[in-house]
């Protein structure tokens, strides 16, 4: 009779654990990751861009435009933007009491925030865009033809609608 050896006992122990791990899957104790889904919904998300440089007389950002985003430096895709508010840099005016003015040393520099519209599939950890768990303060990119800014989620919130009510203040360059 052979001896055993150490391999052949790190082999048995393997294909032990794996069976086992398959049988608490198909009895239900270990929840794989298509059970985690809640639901699926419409979700809208804000992204905060700090200190864009536009020298141009318009912000290049448009509402109802396509913008292709970029989530932790991997590619997504294309979404359809429902709000922009731009403003220039603002500063206190020494001049006047407390007045907040439009930065003069900064003139083409501004603060936008940019809603876009998707579809996330909804876990009890929250929205899932993309393999990716959108949650404020993520680091992400949006680009267009012309542009390519980066900024972070500012706001999330999960829709019923499938757009975003617009207030008439969208505050472009121009």
């Amino acid at each position: 009779m052979k001896k055993i050896s150490l391999v052949d006992i790190i082999i048995t122990v393997g294909v032990i654990a794996a069976l086992a791990v398959g049988l608490f899957t198909m009895k239900h104790f270990r929840q794989t990751a298509d059970k985690q889904i809640e639901a699926t919904s419409p979700i809208t998300f804000q992204i905060f861009l700090r200190g864009v440089t536009v020298t141009g007389d318009e912000f290049p950002i448009k509402t109802d435009d396509k913008t292709f985003i970029t989530i932790r430096n991997v590619p997504y895709t294309e979404l359809t933007v429902t709000e922009v508010n731009s403003q220039a840099r603002k500063t206190l005016s020494p001049a006047a009491k407390s007045v907040i003015v439009d930065d003069p040393s900064q003139p083409a520099l501004y603060d936008a925030v940019v809603t876009v519209i998707d579809t996330a599939k909804i876990t009890k950890d929250g929205a899932v865009v993309g393999g990716n768990k959108i949650k404020m303060g993520l680091p992400v990119t949006i680009e267009g033809k012309d542009y390519r800014f980066n900024g972070t989620i500012s706001d999330v919130r999960v829709t019923t609608d499938s757009k975003v009510e617009d207030d008439g203040e969208n505050n472009n360059i121009g």
